[in-house]
């Protein structure tokens, strides 16, 4: 099943980009799935169990690093990829 996710990190500390787009790197490295940032949050589109292991890895590693995070996600259970296009 394809799945679409919005999420966003949220750093609680003064250097917040670098941690954001380490993040963003981390999720676009990871084969067969499709990762579009924007501004305010990254969409991510791909297979259900692929980007559960990817944000559990992900995540965990963030909170291992940074434990004064925050993150921001939204679920939706089919492929949203190309509905924000301009």
């Amino acid at each position: 099943m394809k799945i679409s996710v919005d999420i966003s990190l949220y750093p609680l500390k003064e250097v917040y980009k670098e941690p954001i787009h380490a993040f963003i790197a981390a999720l676009d490295a990871e084969e067969g799935v499709e990762v579009e940032p924007n501004r305010m949050s990254t969409h991510i589109h791909g297979e259900y169990s692929i980007i559960m292991k990817l944000l559990e890895r992900e995540i965990y590693s963030v909170f291992k690093e940074i434990p004064d995070s925050a993150f921001v996600i939204k679920l939706i259970g089919h492929d949203r990829e190309g509905a924000y296009a301009k």
